[in-house]
């Protein structure tokens, strides 16, 4: 059995703690801030041994150093953007398997808001931990990659099932909403989650994680071949790539 922690860092990150219940084995996914994920590990009795990176982005690599120096846990992260996150002791390319005690993971490429951006699926535990890949009724921004790479990333998540909770690296939800419903107001589903992270939210309570089958049915970013959604941004006739890209570019201009 998978066990996770989830840390709130920084302004809106969050950080995991995964552990194999039978091993005890634990990894960090991400390390938005070491010490915090450090002390959640020691009052958790957790003995951190491995570090799982997604991308190289300083807010999801920042407490590596940290971690490594006082648990001596090996770092594991994409192999395309290995280089520029430093001391990583396994490199891993999509479609590679990474254990953790009994269980393991599949590395998945999603590539768009950066270049070798990957997310862990665990496939025993319908568990995907996506990164800034995918977000509750978001993706990230496009820093690196293009369209095309970003939304058959999307496609490759959007395949996984329904059933799968989605652990996310920020909390984006409320803002993600707001955009989503200013280009997909008609969307009951959408309206409905929409209700739920406003709920959530006025309580003081993570909108994360999130069902990915209920994701399907409500972000824009993931309905890029749905018709109605074509047809009110007029793209009734262009490729899912170029949809989705329409989607990216009109949230990356909202206010």
């Amino acid at each position: 059995m998978l066990e996770i922690r989830q840390i709130a860092c920084l302004d809106d990150n969050y950080g995991y703690l995964i552990r194999c219940s039978e091993t005890g084995e634990t990894a960090s996914i991400d390390t938005p801030d070491g010490e915090a994920l450090l002390n959640d590990a020691k009052a958790a009795g957790w003995a951190i041994s491995q570090i799982w990176n997604t991308h190289h982005h300083w807010d999801h690599t920042g407490g590596n150093a940290a971690i490594a120096a006082k648990t001596g846990a090996s770092v594991t992260a994409p192999e395309a953007e290995a280089d520029r996150i430093g001391g990583v002791d396994h490199r891993v390319r999509p479609g590679d398997k990474v254990k953790l005690g009994k269980l393991s993971a599949e590395v998945i490429d999603t590539g768009g808001h950066t270049l070798g951006h990957i997310a862990y699926w665990f496939e025993s535990e319908a568990v995907l931990f996506s990164g800034d890949a995918l977000f509750r009724l978001g993706c990230g921004r496009l820093f690196e990659g293009t369209p095309e790479q970003a939304q058959a990333g999307l496609a490759r998540l959007r395949a996984l099932p329904d059933e799968t909770l989605v652990h996310c690296a920020h909390e984006y939800s409320a803002a993600n909403a707001r955009f989503a419903l200013s280009i997909d107001p008609g969307n009951e589903a959408l309206q409905a989650d929409a209700d739920e992270i406003r709920r959530l939210r006025e309580a003081e309570k993570a909108t994360v994680p999130f069902r990915l089958g209920d994701d399907k049915a409500a972000s824009p970013f993931l309905r890029w071949d749905d018709p109605d959604l074509r047809r009110h941004l007029g793209l009734e006739y262009a490729s899912d790539a170029n949809v989705f890209a329409a989607v990216r570019t009109a949230k990356d201009n909202f206010r």
